[in-house]
């Protein structure tokens, strides 16, 4: 077998270019998005005076609202053979609604610009995902995925960085850091336009039909539905990481060190990413994606057991490095499982279920957590990880056994 180390290297250096400037778009845009996210919560808390119910409703929303949209463009960049089209549609619909934030007076006008942020999160996601798969050999899927979401997840830690900075800076003045979200958004739009081409497609690779077809459907594998119902399940399992921000508010961090929770949980998702791609290309990708959800169930049990600023950053660090063991491989896993002609609309599909999920979860926790208080939400999502967990070794046997 290769060494990691030599394996790594030749990785990186076989690594198409259109995939590392895809991670610096990802990387500004989410220094903006993560900017943003990680003082939404609290603005709307304890500037708006909304409830951690509303907060569990804007984020579930938003969540599904993303993945309902990422259907249609999935599918019709798969109709009419591009994937940059949409991708710029995207990227430029999420910037123009960075101004927004800063702006809002109201719960509802911030959940409008959630609404059209995450919609154009939606457009653009399928038909990246299936450019990714696209332009990387096999071989390299994993990689590729893990390297795109390292890049994207250092600006997840760069955007609470600068908004640590920024409300210390501004003392405690919300609304006015939320406009140093704008500019990194713009960057990101303006590179994706120049420096991103459109590939070459071969006419084989369009869909002889409307691929949101039932026939269409039919012809996606098994193994495809089964990594949906792998995602769907661990998505119910990960709530949004609003409410990470707000148990570290609730165990007495100060205001202005909130947006240190996603700093830490950015740094260990970059970091796990790209190194767990690179391992899911050399041992089968599903014993990796036992690995990132046993990690979840200790990072739900650290955050609902031990109720302090030490034990809140360990619970976030392991959430991170869950992520860096399950996101980009998931992806990786639709990829290889989808047919070529139908990679968009497979990620669409993927997403829409996964948007759901997604929905019920943050609802689910902002309600137990209302009611019940934040233990009982950790609690439920490491129960919900560990049917997922049972249930992805069950079939491991199952298959072992055939």
């Amino acid at each position: 077998m290769t060494e990691p180390n030599v394996a790594a290297n030749q990785t990186t250096s076989r690594m198409p270019r259109t995939i590392w400037m895809l991670g610096f778009v990802s990387l500004l845009m989410d220094t903006s998005s993560e900017l943003i996210h990680a003082l939404l919560p609290i603005f709307l808390v304890t500037t708006l005076g909304a409830t951690t119910f509303t907060v569990g409703i804007i984020e579930g929303v938003a969540e599904a609202a993303t993945s309902i949209t990422k259907v249609f463009s999935g599918v019709i960049s798969d109709w009419i053979g591009k994937r940059k089209p949409l991708v710029v549609l995207g990227y430029g619909l999420a910037a123009l609604t960075k101004p927004l934030f800063p702006l809002a007076s109201t719960v509802g006008l911030v959940l409008t610009a959630r609404l059209m942020d995450r919609v154009g999160k939606g457009i653009r996601g399928a038909p990246r995902d299936a450019l990714v798969a696209d332009i990387t050999a096999p071989e390299l899927r994993g990689a590729a995925f893990g390297l795109r979401q390292s890049l994207d997840t250092i600006g997840g830690f760069l955007g609470p960085l600068l908004a640590i900075a920024l409300m210390f800076w501004f003392a405690d003045d919300i609304r006015t850091v939320l406009w140093f979200a704008v500019p990194p958004a713009f960057l990101a739009f303006a590179l994706l336009v120049i420096a991103v081409p459109e590939p070459e497609r071969r006419v084989s690779d369009k869909p002889n039909r409307f691929p949101i077809s039932r026939a269409e459907l039919a012809r996606m594998p098994a193994s495809y539905w089964w990594v949906v119902v792998v995602g769907s399940v661990l998505t119910l399992a990960r709530f949004s990481e609003a409410f990470l921000i707000l148990r570290a508010q609730g165990v007495g961090l100060s205001l202005a060190w909130v947006p240190a929770v996603l700093v830490v949980m950015s740094v260990v998702y970059a970091a796990a990413a790209y190194p767990a791609g690179i391992l899911s290309d050399l041992l089968n990708r599903r014993y990796v994606l036992m690995i990132g959800m046993a990690v979840l169930i200790g990072a739900d049990l650290t955050l609902a057991y031990i109720p302090s600023v030490a034990g809140i950053f360990l619970g976030v660090a392991l959430w991170g490095l869950h992520m860096g063991f399950t996101q980009g491989l998931l992806s990786a896993l639709v990829a290889d499982a989808a047919p070529s002609h139908l990679r968009g609309t497979a990620f669409g599909v993927f997403n829409l279920v996964c948007g759901f999920m997604m929905l019920a979860a943050s609802v689910l926790a902002g309600f137990l957590w209302d009611r019940f208080g934040a233990p009982t939400t950790f609690l439920t999502g490491a129960m919900f990880t560990g049917l997922a967990l049972l249930g992805l070794f069950l079939t491991r046997r199952r298959g072992e056994a055939g």
